[in-house]
């Protein structure tokens, strides 16, 4: 039983003790004094393991769909979905993932500490901010007016190099993540992942390319939101308690970013220059039947309610009221729109929502684990633990870790902004480009194909940020 002192859950990272004998000495202490920390965690790993596992889940639901409505052809029925089919095709979408395992989380929490205490988590200690912007952003980026924008500003770009598909590859992959800095990395998410959509994917790209392509974007728009100090959620972690601001982020990491960002793209694009290539063959995407242009100031106005949003960041109450406003004025101007798509950012939602819930649990390990790392292996560690844990929780738990000096500082950072392309949950954008383009992935995205394509564009900008 925890001393009275030590009630609190979770329980506060200054409420343990220190320890002598390293982190494992750390680590077993911590989970003597609250046991549930290993059950968390537990759960979380169980999370994790089954995002690599959802590509077997989809397979299995088909064969059993196929089976059902084979038995039924033979009996002459009406073929209907299969009960089993379907929920198994639910479990096997990875936005839903982490939301059903903070399910088994809950039920955990309420079984070792009281439904009282799995209430007080979920509703007053979890902060659900961050996947109610990137809801709202994302509905806002993907709008016809700031899509055709975007396009219209790269294509200039793109025609200056002959407007092949190649072209239009290197404008999205090298301007795009750096609007992240400026419009929200979410918000260059999209706009990048529908861009990429409708000049790469549609055109049947090769595995290689498709993967190659996806993983570099991942990584580009965890760096490319680097240039400011309010727009990447890891450096927004930081920015206030490390006192980082616009000039520091540009002359620290901004440049580098840049340069990364550029080698990155020529790597790949070396690699897959065949590839690219066989794209300006292939036939152009079925061009949408033409439609009177978006007028400028209606174009201003979603800029207007973007800006907005991107300010009021930090308060659900203003930008989600906002943004039902926005709501009334798209559909009064219906015939300049198309349909809003709230489909795949209530799902991105719900996939950050579990992600965090999980999340508030894992300090308990992240803390002391960084905490116990020089300069290189802080960087290396924090890379590596991006992988399984959004990067923003992992520059908010450094910020908790005493006396963590400027190069410390540096070092957590870079690692948590490289390895942002690594996983599908490394990055808060990453599932929002994940549900943009799965439908281009006849099998689905497999997190171990999104795993090895991030790779090399991981070791290219960890070099530039970490030796530069």
């Amino acid at each position: 039983m925890i001393d009275a002192p030590l009630a609190a859950f979770p329980l506060p990272l200054d409420a343990y003790p220190p320890v002598d004998g390293g982190i494992w000495a750390t680590l077993a202490q911590r989970v003597l004094l609250e046991p549930f920390n290993a059950v968390a965690t537990a759960i979380f790993a169980l999370a994790i393991i089954h995002t690599f596992s959802v590509k077997r889940v989809l397979v299995y639901a088909h064969h059993l769909q196929s089976a059902h409505d084979a038995r039924a052809r033979a009996a002459g029925r009406a073929l209907t979905p299969h009960v089993g089919a379907e929920l198994l095709h639910f479990v096997g979408e990875i936005e839903a993932v982490f939301g059903l395992w903070a399910v088994v989380l809950a039920l955990a929490i309420a079984w070792f500490h009281g439904w009282a205490t799995a209430i007080h988590y979920l509703s007053d200690t979890v902060h659900y901010t961050e996947p109610l912007f990137v809801f709202a952003i994302m509905a806002l980026a993907a709008t016809r007016p700031v899509v055709e924008l975007a396009e219209a500003m790269l294509r200039r770009v793109a025609m200056q190099a002959g407007g092949t598909p190649a072209a239009w590859w290197v404008a999205i992959l090298s301007i795009g993540p750096l609007l992240g800095s400026f419009i929200t990395e979410p918000a260059a998410m999209t706009i990048c992942a529908l861009l990429l959509g409708r000049q790469i994917y549609a055109r049947k790209p090769s595995r290689r390319l498709a993967y190659a392509t996806l993983g570099l974007l991942f990584v580009n728009i965890s760096v490319g939101g680097t240039l400011s100090h309010f727009a990447a959620p890891p450096v927004l972690m930081v920015a206030r308690p490390w006192s980082w601001d616009l000039g520091f982020m540009l002359t620290h990491f901004g440049w580098k970013a840049m340069i990364g960002i550029a080698l990155a793209n020529a790597l790949i694009f070396t690699l897959c220059r065949a590839d690219l290539g066989r794209l300006a063959a292939a036939p152009s995407p079925a061009s949408a039947a033409a439609r009177p242009p978006v007028p400028l100031w209606i174009t201003l106005v979603h800029l207007g309610f973007m800006a907005w949003t991107v300010a009021m960041a930090h308060y659900p109450v203003l930008f989600l009221g906002g943004f039902l406003f926005f709501l009334g004025f798209a559909k009064a101007s219906a015939p300049y729109q198309d349909d809003i798509a709230l489909g795949a950012p209530l799902l991105v939602g719900f996939f950050l929502a579990g992600l965090v819930v999980h999340g508030g649990l894992q300090g308990w390990w992240i803390a002391p684990v960084l905490a116990s790392m020089t300069e290189v292996p802080l960087f290396f560690g924090a890379t590596l633990l991006t992988a399984l844990n959004d990067n923003a929780l992992i520059t908010y738990l450094a910020t908790l870790v005493p006396d963590l000096g400027p190069r410390l500082q540096y070092a957590v950072v870079a690692g948590a902004v490289a390895g942002g392309g690594l996983t599908v949950i490394a990055n808060a954008p990453n599932p929002a480009g994940q549900a943009i383009l799965g439908e281009f992935f006849s099998d689905g995205i497999s997190p171990l194909g999104l795993l090895v394509s991030a790779v090399l564009p991981t070791i290219v900008v960890g070099a530039c940020l970490m030796l530069l």
